[in-house]
């Protein structure tokens, strides 16, 4: 018994698959990358050497459209082949009798199968086909996907256009989400000031979206960057994705909450988060702030302590322990991270420079130099955003410049919360006994 397999892939949908996808042990496989050559090589190898079996995934892998599907079916079946489509209900054999085959089993079982019925179902794969294939196109000539411009665009001839009567609006949401760190206060603040009614979800959507970057991302998750005018720059958009990521370690609804400390501070006794209590005397306009844990399940609880008093004394503790962290010989040196990523940022933008030299003088063919420069404009996309995450190469200076108590006591509360955030993960309280206490800080790095 001879079995042969086909496989065929377009290379603008999709790589080409392995060879050892069949889990039969096959005598040869043909593979088409883009036509059918190996194809029709298959069918005059067959008239010199038949093969009793022939493998494909679909039956749309052997043509274009219906006629040189149907063409290329009757000529291997009159060859005497027997056609398994491992992808669809084709096949004169069952699939899992293969490995039981007996040459004169003549209680084998056919499975012929409605071919009208199977070439519709193959026809609309086709059209379904052609549709992805003119999406792919698009997306190697790097126009924008199908589909409504983003809110502060608007779409033009080949690319996004920034419209002046929206983008505005979005740029603010920018700004006031970068100044404060709340998503809930910047989409209230949006609707308080223009009268744009958006939800947290929707907010979320637009931090996240590469086109406010200046970049377009495709179905397939590849973003290629530098394609339009940018709503917000690299470093602004780095800062959103670390302020997003911290936001996401805090407890629900502590990224907005007025105080600074809200869902940093942790009991280590109880390992509760500790809530901020607001107590005020009747007919008196004194509040008192403590820091408790509502469930703590300690008997007697965990008794409150001053919100001030903690306040006052992590400032302290943070003037004298953020220059050693960030002094720590263990640290990563991003700098030289930087160069080497900006290096390799330089060597795949100098090929696609090379790119139309290479199509002028024959070398590479116009559908093989734009698949090239689309890989080669994604990987940079990629490296110029891991440049972007990088902590900033002067962290020192900044650790300095913050270590002075003066600068945390000048800040109002929703400002010290921002600040707080960016260096601190997490803040424990140890308890020694009833009365006394301390802390320790956790910092992100």
């Amino acid at each position: 018994m001879r079995i042969i397999a086909y496989i065929y892939s377009d290379p603008l949908l999709e790589s080409a698959p392995s060879t050892d996808i069949w889990g039969l042990e096959i005598d040869r496989v043909y593979q088409d990358l883009g036509d059918h050559q190996q194809l029709e090589q298959l069918i005059a190898d067959c008239t010199i050497e038949k093969a009793n079996y022939l493998l494909v995934r679909r039956l749309e892998e052997l043509g274009d459209n219906i006629e040189m599907i149907s063409d290329r079916l009757g000529k291997l079946e009159a060859l005497g082949i027997e056609i398994i489509a491992t992808e669809q209900d084709y096949s004169s054999v069952g699939w899992q009798q293969l490995s039981n085959y007996a040459p004169h089993d003549s209680t084998e079982p056919h499975l012929k199968l409605n071919l009208s019925k199977l070439l519709q179902q193959i026809q609309t794969n086709k059209q379904r086909t052609r549709l992805k294939q003119g999406h792919a196109r698009n997306r190697l000539k790097i126009l924008p996907p199908p589909g409504k411009a983003p809110y502060g665009y608007r779409r033009g001839q080949d690319k996004y256009i920034i419209d002046k009567s929206t983008a505005p609006v979005v740029k603010d949401f920018f700004e006031r989400f970068l100044l404060f760190g709340s998503l809930r206060g910047a989409v209230k603040y949006l609707e308080k000031r223009y009268g744009k009614k958006i939800s947290p979800s929707t907010g979320r959507n637009w931090l996240t979206n590469p086109v406010y970057r200046g970049c377009l991302k495709y179905k397939n998750n590849e973003i290629i960057s530098h394609t339009h005018a940018e709503i917000i720059n690299p470093e602004e958009a780095a800062q959103i994705d670390r302020l997003l990521r911290r936001n996401s370690r805090l407890p629900t609804r502590t990224a907005s909450a007025p105080r600074s400390l809200a869902g940093l501070v942790i009991c280590q006794q109880c390992q509760l988060t500790m809530n901020i209590t607001r107590v005020t005397q009747h007919q008196k306009k004194a509040e008192y702030l403590y820091l408790r844990c509502h469930k703590c399940p300690q008997q007697p609880k965990c008794r409150a302590i001053a919100y001030a008093q903690v306040l006052e004394r992590i400032i302290d503790k943070i003037c004298v322990e953020l220059p050693q962290a960030v002094a720590q010989p263990n640290l990563p040196d991003n700098s030289t991270i930087k160069a080497k990523l900006k290096q390799e940022v330089t060597q795949k933008q100098a090929v696609i420079n090379q790119l139309p030299t290479l199509l002028q003088q024959g070398i590479l063919d116009r559908e093989t130099v734009e698949l090239r420069n689309y890989n080669l404009r994604t990987e940079i996309s990629e490296l110029e955003n891991k440049i972007a995450q990088l902590p900033p190469g002067n962290l020192q200076a900044i650790a300095q410049a913050v270590s002075l108590p003066q600068f945390w006591l000048d800040l109002s509360e929703a400002e010290r919360r921002f600040y707080f955030r960016e260096f601190i993960k997490q803040i424990k309280i140890t308890r020694n006994n009833s009365q006394a206490w301390d802390l320790k800080l956790v910092f992100i790095f």
